[in-house]
């Protein structure tokens, strides 16, 4: 939706980058959700009211404003940098826009029409992998991740935790039955480096199901401890994959390939998944389905309750959720939304790739220490509750990598 006031914001903006680099001032172009860029009174170029999504330019005083809002309402990221997409001119923002909002009409379609409701039939292969998923080794995970000072994408050491991480799913993945992949993925936007393990397709590898979550912690807490132990956010999620990984080594080849990654630098603008995703789009990846896990240890909606996340996701991945849950989980689902680029789904949700989000409860009752040295394991950790986010991964690529379902739009 165009205003005379946005009208006038872009000529200013394309003035200014007339005049000298972004870079020089150290500005960056952002996209977040209008409430949160409404609330600190940052200007807007361009928006779409339909989506709640505003498209900004801000400098690095702007950045932590919105991450320390991000840190006051419960988000995990809350924006995504668009450094790598130079889009300062009108049809830029317009198109960027109308991509997200043609997604989010086709998901209404989708869900407006009369499909019959997916069913999953059940798989004894499945629900024995199920039964493999060892709370004590998610305990394990999370508390050798969380024992880093922190994994921020700006410290002095952005890697220690990366390479650490690598050396140990090598070290696992020698054990492993199944042919396998591990690698390192630079980035231009950060410094820290995200890992990919790919397990390829014994029958249609071009098909991709991917499996993500963040590596990185961050402390936005005002004075004190600086910390960032990040046990929940997102030491949790990683682990789930982690686990997902250690029983998927030893079954049988999955006929799609699966990709599993843990992401630099969310807390800083989604930075490794949007360059992760940008980069399938251009070289045109048959990405059929995307999780992400971030956040899955703190049950505050009540132990077994996921908070399955409706804006920038998957109506059709929202709906297998649902059938996964009726046939393997048993557990109790519950729609919710976080807002814009609250986590990595949303970069590759941008890209027009099916996200899913299953997040540790609905956003209000979602852990409140996460971005503070009190993220940590406490008695209000459950490693149950975390254990069903390994089993969703588990069933996605157990069951829909081995078929040949995809979203119908």
């Amino acid at each position: 939706m165009k205003t005379a006031t946005m009208a006038l914001l872009f000529v200013a903006a394309t003035a200014s980058a007339h005049v000298a680099p972004l870079e020089s001032f150290e500005t960056k172009p952002i996209l977040a959700d209008l409430k949160d860029l409404r609330a600190l009174n940052i200007p807007v170029l361009a928006k779409d009211e339909r989506i709640e999504v505003g498209y900004a330019i801000v400098t690095p005083l702007m950045q932590q404003r919105i991450q320390e809002r991000a840190h006051q309402v419960g988000k995990c990221g809350g924006f995504e940098d668009l450094s790598q997409d130079v889009m300062l001119h009108s049809k830029g923002f317009d198109k960027m826009l109308q991509s997200l909002a043609d997604i989010q009409e086709k998901n209404e379609l989708y869900e407006r029409a009369p499909f019959k409701i997916l069913s999953l039939t059940k798989d004894a292969r499945i629900e024995a992998a199920l039964t493999e998923v060892s709370e004590s080794n998610l305990r394990s995970y999370v508390t050798w991740l969380s024992s880093f000072p922190n994994r921020n994408n700006r410290d002095p050491q952005p890697n220690r935790h990366v390479d650490e991480m690598k050396q140990r799913l090598e070290a696992m993945l020698g054990n492993a039955t199944i042919p396998y992949e591990i690698s390192i993925i630079g980035h231009t936007s950060t410094k820290q480096n995200s890992i990919r393990v790919r397990l390829p397709g014994s029958e249609r590898p071009n098909e991709i199901v991917v499996l993500g979550g963040h590596l990185d912690s961050i402390n936005q807490s005002w004075g004190g401890d600086k910390a960032a132990p990040g046990a929940d956010d997102n030491a949790s999620g990683s682990a789930n994959l982690i686990e997902a990984l250690r029983i998927l080594m030893n079954k049988e080849q999955p006929k799609r390939t699966v990709e599993i990654f843990w992401y630099a630098g969310e807390e800083s603008g989604l930075l490794g998944s949007a360059e992760i995703a940008k980069q399938y789009k251009a070289e045109k990846k048959d990405v059929v389905a995307v999780l992400q896990l971030d956040m899955t240890l703190f049950p505050g909606s009540g132990e077994l309750v996921i908070g399955s996340m409706t804006d920038f996701t998957s109506a059709w991945l929202r709906d297998y959720l649902k059938a996964m849950n009726e046939t393997y989980l048993h557990a109790r689902v519950v729609d919710d939304k976080c807002g814009y680029g609250c986590s990595d789904h949303a970069s590759w949700n941008r890209q027009g790739y099916p996200a899913l989000m299953p997040f540790e409860a609905t956003f209000r009752n979602s852990n409140q220490n996460i971005h503070t040295a009190k993220d940590v394991i406490s008695p209000a950790s459950n490693f149950k509750h975390s254990a069903v986010y390994t089993k969703i991964a588990l069933v996605m690529a157990m069951d829909l990598a081995n078929s040949q379902a995809r979203q119908p739009y």
